[in-house]
């Protein structure tokens, strides 16, 4: 069901409830909050890594609301057109979206996102802690998380050829300072989480492709994670590469997807 939520278009997917059951366990199901990717610019509710992989996780017993966020300008145009904004747009849209479905949800909600989604999730999950009221959980996917990828030599030969421009260090860098705006914005705390003091970082399951020069990213943002003290689980599917989560047909998409789904309702 489409709607509006503290001004921002959502999908809400509804949880499926197993025969026999009735609208009390329907109402107990977790919520998850759930942002697209498409490095900042591109994507929306329509795309399979909102709607298939919602419509997946509320078939297994999850409801999700998909955030229609704020995208950025296409890189290397430079102007901001209609309906598109950089920092903090698009992390304020998600952070609002959160909050409401949060407030409305006994318990709580969870929050996730996949790629520049999962960027964005992690930073709303650093302002909700700085605001005293964090998800009950948060779920990464292939995401990256700081304003300069990570140097790791060995995993960009590994990866050598995909997505060689759009996924280069300096193709991401430049994605990321599209996002930002201006030199000052990369280092916002709720900009880029990686890198931030991340105490009080609620249980987080990170879902991470092998092959993916993004990886760079989660692996730094899952050490600094653990050295925070939060309760990581991770997954790094063998043999994937990025944006599984965007092509339903692959094995690895309803792998992922049953991982998502057994965190969530063990949360």
């Amino acid at each position: 069901m489409d709607d509006v939520v503290a001004g921002v278009p959502v999908r809400t997917y509804a949880a499926a409830v197993p025969a026999g059951d009735g609208p009390e366990e329907a109402r107990s199901a977790p919520v998850l909050v759930w942002a697209h990717g498409g490095g900042f610019f591109r994507g929306g509710l329509d795309q399979p890594e909102a709607h298939e992989v919602a419509s997946a996780l509320a078939r297994r017993g999850v409801g999700v609301v998909t955030v229609d966020y704020r995208l950025t300008p296409w890189p290397l145009v430079g102007r901001v057109g209609r309906g598109r904004s950089r920092f903090p747009g698009p992390v304020d849209d998600v952070s609002a979206v959160w909050r409401s479905v949060a407030e409305a949800t006994p318990g709580g909600a969870l929050i996730g996102g996949a790629s520049a989604g999962a960027c964005l999730v992690a930073a709303a999950t650093l302002r909700a802690i700085d605001e005293g009221a964090a998800p009950r959980g948060v779920v990464l996917g292939y995401g990256f998380f700081h304003p300069v990828l990570p140097v790791d030599r060995a995993l960009q030969r590994s990866v050598r050829g995909h997505r060689r421009l759009s996924h280069s260090r300096r193709g991401l860098d430049l994605t990321n300072r599209n996002y930002a705006g201006t030199a000052a914005a990369l280092a916002e705390r709720h900009a880029f989480a990686g890198g931030q003091d991340l105490a009080g970082f609620p249980r987080t399951l990170m879902v991470d492709a092998e092959a993916d020069s993004m990886r760079a990213s989660g692996d730094a943002f899952a050490r600094e994670l653990t050295a925070s003290g939060a309760d990581l689980e991770r997954h790094v599917l063998p043999g994937t590469r990025h944006a599984f989560l965007d092509r339903p047909r692959l094995a690895e998409f309803g792998a992922a997807v049953e991982l998502v789904a057994g965190w969530c309702l063990r949360g």
